[in-house]
């Protein structure tokens, strides 16, 4: 286990990350090479790569990202990116975010309405 500052250190990090995810535009069509390159990179500093996200089942990606000190908030905003990543004709990943979203509801022991409400827009998806 890492100690606190150490945690705080990993966690802020991952935030980072996180928020530069967040901040690329995923719209319906192709993913060009640089798009790709700028995907992977940030998917790197999370120890992940899109090959691991296509290759990996919901559990194994679940608990790769636990091992990774993602908290509760991370793990969402994780989920949150997955969603938006399957806007691109390349990937679709709202199983993977459905069942992260579904880990948080159960494995936090706090109802979220939040959570409730993004687990019931990812199953209108996969329809």
């Amino acid at each position: 286990m890492l100690n606190k500052g150490l945690r705080d250190n990993e966690s802020i990090r991952i935030d980072n990350v996180l928020k530069t995810l967040h901040a690329l535009d995923f719209v319906p069509k192709m993913l060009n090479d640089d798009e790709k390159l700028e995907i992977e990179n940030q998917l790197q500093e999370l120890g992940l790569n899109i090959q691991i996200l296509v290759d990996y089942d919901n559990e194994e990606l679940i608990a790769l990202l636990i091992r990774n000190q993602f908290d509760w908030n991370q793990l969402e905003q994780f989920a949150d990116f997955l969603i938006h990543f399957s806007k691109t004709d390349n990937y679709k990943f709202e199983d993977k975010a459905l069942a992260i979203y579904q880990y948080i509801q159960q494995e936090s022991k706090v109802f979220s309405f939040g959570i409730n409400a993004k687990i019931a827009s990812a199953k209108n998806k996969q329809k």
